[in-house]
């Protein structure tokens, strides 16, 4: 746990139990005041220049305290726990002591918080979902509230999280959230690298491990390389990736341990994805999610602007541009009559396997020019990029400085035939979940379109899921590639490549401009799709190598 958190146990508040949670939160109570009244009492006594650092660090760790209180008042799903943490900030304000406010409007920069689903409002069903996420993480994230606009994925997702992350598995727990932190800052997502940086330490990780990827063991140093080539260029992993990381004598994987540690790589990549793409803001009690500056009159000061968080007027102005409602509309009824007449073209006629190949082949040329006006490289911070090595390396399409990537044929290696079994035989289950989650994001429909209903959206969804592919190189045969240019657009094709190949590099314009008159339901449906179908490619390449080192 951070610093100052050390004598307060929050655990007891996960329970289900509302007596077990009355004792906890009163404890927590005690222990809070009897902080303040004792930082009260040294600022009133003391008058040595020595004492100011003591001062600080005291308040400091009141602080954290604090801003956990103050996460607990607006995100725990238990309605006892809100109320009583927010009685114990205000007994600690009315000691004079300045207590934090969220900064930002809620858990999403790109989606009014009006529109996500407010924790305290949701119905039976959902309460036990929320309730299983708290008891399993203590919080209830951001991510959560934004996935929960999709309810039956969510709760595949936090299943196979929890599986991953907490239940029986060939690695210890802190190796988890490190290998979490490895795969997280490989895309500069502070977001994620700081909630594990807290679960690392919360499960006995070692604090001097986190002043940089040289101070680990050097068997997770050795994850580095595969981490790196899996994140930004996963077509280029080889048997002899493996074969470093299981013949390196005193620092060797296992198998079981190595599959263990693609899967939290390909996820957590995966979640920087969804992180990114969303717009997630920060939690509420991890730095950029609180502030304990007063609000000005506005309701916001200068700094909120300077951070991003902007007046809630301000953050619904559409950056897409000046685009009228008609516009958004008209291109909303032309895809639907494009989709209309690819299923006439279906049912008429199908292009032969040459004419597929080739449009494969330029579909996947294309998709190396498809890059936004705003791409520029974005420098890591230092306290992200010290998790891991190699900060110049990032994603290159494939054609670069005439490179040649072999089509990877799914008919050759796939996941239902190969990928699947050989997850479930070395890490038992954990195939099963994925692939259930694989399934649910594929399969996923209201059958509607923005105002539309009963719409068969397949066709778009696999348009989706096989443009993804294809800009990894994966082809399917069966599959006639002309259609994806007939289905989207270039900003939304801009939009897909950012987000599931250098997604710290997405914008709000960028989500705002494409699909603009479906909801943000639909968007991050759309990033559902992105997410798994980025997961299962690199699974693809890595799972290949691996079942090439065995073979």
């Amino acid at each position: 746990m951070a610093e100052g958190e050390n004598e307060v146990r929050w655990d007891g508040l996960c329970s289900r139990d509302s007596t077990t949670r009355e004792a906890a939160l009163e404890n927590i109570r005690q222990s809070i005041l009897r902080k303040t009244e004792c930082l009260r009492s040294v600022k009133e006594t003391s008058c040595r220049p020595s004492d100011g650092l003591s001062n600080a660090v005291s308040l400091d760790g009141l602080n954290k305290l604090l801003a956990h209180l103050l996460m607990l008042s607006k995100r725990c799903p238990f309605k006892d726990v809100r109320e009583k943490s927010e009685f114990i900030l205000k007994s600690v304000q009315e000691l004079g002591i300045r207590i934090p406010r969220p900064l930002g409007h809620g858990p999403s920069r790109f989606i009014p918080e009006k529109e996500i689903l407010q924790v305290g409002s949701e119905d039976t069903q959902m309460h036990t979902l929320f309730a299983d996420s708290f008891a399993a993480l203590g919080r209830l994230d951001n991510i959560t509230l934004v996935m929960v606009f999709h309810p039956q994925y969510l709760e595949s997702f936090l299943k196979t999280q929890h599986y991953l992350l907490q239940m029986d598995g060939p690695l210890p727990l802190h190796y988890r959230h490190y290998i979490g932190i490895m795969a997280a800052a490989r895309h500069q997502c502070s977001y994620l690298v700081n909630l594990h940086v807290n679960d690392f330490l919360h499960v006995g990780g070692d604090p001097k491990w986190l002043n940089g990827l040289e101070n680990a063991p050097q068997k997770l140093q050795n994850l580095g390389e595969l981490n790196k080539v899996l994140a930004h260029r996963p077509w280029l992993i080889t048997k002899e990736h493996i074969e470093e990381l299981l013949k390196a004598e005193e620092h060797s994987w296992s198998l079981a341990e190595l599959i263990h540690a693609v899967v939290l790589l390909t996820h957590y990549h995966s979640l920087a994805s969804f992180t990114f793409g969303c717009g997630i803001s920060p939690e509420i009690h991890c730095d950029g999610g609180h502030t304990f500056r007063p609000p000005s009159v506005s309701n916001y000061c200068i700094c909120d602007i300077t951070n991003g968080n902007h007046s809630v007027d301000e953050m619904q102005v559409n950056s897409a541009g000046n685009i009228s409602v008609s516009d958004s509309f008209f291109e909303v009824e032309a895809l639907m009559e494009k989709m209309r007449q690819l299923q006439e073209c279906r049912d008429e006629e199908e292009a032969s396997q040459e004419e597929m190949a080739s449009r494969f082949e330029i579909e996947k040329r294309e998709s190396m020019f498809v890059f936004s006006s705003d791409d520029e490289e974005v420098t890591p911070a230092r306290d992200v990029s010290r998790h891991f090595e190699d900060t110049s390396y990032g994603y290159k399409d494939f054609s670069r400085h005439g490179m040649h990537v072999p089509t990877f044929r799914v008919q050759d290696y796939c996941w239902e035939d190969h990928g699947y079994s050989l997850v479930n035989r070395l890490y038992p289950d954990v195939g099963q979940l994925i692939d259930e989650k694989f399934h649910i994001a594929y399969n996923l429909t209201y059958n509607t379109m923005a105002m539309h209903k009963d719409v068969d959206t397949s066709m778009l969804r696999r348009a989706i899921w096989n443009y993804i592919h294809c800009m990894f190189g994966i082809r399917y045969d069966d599959y006639d590639y002309g259609e994806i240019n007939q289905l989207l657009d270039r900003s939304f094709k801009v939009y897909i490549k950012t987000v599931v190949c250098t997604p710290e590099k997405v914008t709000k314009r960028m989500y705002d401009s494409f699909w603009r008159q479906f909801q943000h339901s639909e968007k991050v449906h759309v990033n559902l799709l992105l997410i798994e179908a980025r997961m299962q490619a690199e699974l693809l390449y890595a799972l290949r190598a691996i079942t090439r080192y065995m073979t």
